[in-house]
């Protein structure tokens, strides 16, 4: 007769003493470690968390814009809800260039013409090859990145204006609600030797052109201006100390 061993293990499936026996002995591999589901927590409820400036913090735009009904009962928490809404509509603006955009022919109605009646846009027309061109181009790409409210856009010279006359790069053309507001040609505009700080003032003589978003209209061409002389007089106090050092040195 066969001689049969039967396993029994219960509804949990945990192992008998036969199992045990074997485990010890080598001939099964170790019990597996029961299941145990991770504890249920429940969703935070979002009515539920206190509101104060730390939950107005941790909304989107978007969410800031829904909750304008929402907070009537609350004056204190209503009047952060807008301000929080202003700042990020602030970081949306100031963020809104920030380099020298190429554009082509066919880019510059909608780039330049049709910009945003608060957007100034300042225009290179050059060609590849011309030094005087690389060197306003350098001027214009460190005030890109300074001023990153107002617009830089490059183009090609004869895209922009057929037949347009190398004699007459670089020049800039200054835009802004869909109209010309100045135009220089040649870098000799800009003075014997032309810098960031020279160019800014330039563009800033008259208009706001110039914009880092921090402010607006006059008060933002009032910032630009004395934030430029204020470089170039912190660039004249260096250079003047290099010089000195480098006199020193050779004494």
């Amino acid at each position: 007769m066969a001689d049969y061993h039967f396993v029994y293990k219960d509804v949990e499936g945990a192992s008998t003493q036969w199992d045990d026996i074997q485990r010890k002995l080598g001939n099964l591999p170790p019990k597996p470690p029961t299941f145990k589901p991770d504890p249920f927590t429940p969703a935070e409820d979002e009515d539920s968390k206190p509101k104060d400036k730390n939950w107005i913090d941790n909304k989107t735009e978007e969410e800031l814009e829904d909750l304008e009904d929402d907070l009537d009962d609350d004056r204190f928490l209503e009047e952060y809800r807008r301000k929080r809404l202003a700042e990020m509509k602030q970081v949306v603006k100031v963020a809104k260039f920030g380099s020298i955009i190429p554009i082509s022919g066919s880019d510059f109605i909608r780039e330049v013409s049709q910009a945003p009646s608060d957007v100034w846009v300042v225009v290179l027309l050059y060609k590849d090859g011309y030094p005087e061109c690389g060197v306003l181009m350098q001027c214009l790409e460190e005030l890109a990145t300074m001023y990153s409210a107002t617009k830089f856009v490059k183009i090609i010279s004869t895209d922009c204006i057929p037949n347009y006359p190398d004699r007459n790069l670089p020049t800039l053309l200054v835009y802004n609600n869909s109209a010309v507001k100045a135009n220089y040609v040649g870098l000799h505009t800009f003075g014997r030797r032309c810098t960031p700080e020279g160019v800014a003032m330039i563009l800033c003589q008259s208009d706001p052109v110039l914009n880092d978003g921090q402010s607006e209209g006059e008060a933002s061409r009032d910032a630009v201006l004395e934030g430029v002389r204020r470089r170039f007089i912190e660039k004249v106090v260096t250079q003047h100390e290099n010089d000195d050092d480098g006199s020193s040195s050779s004494d």
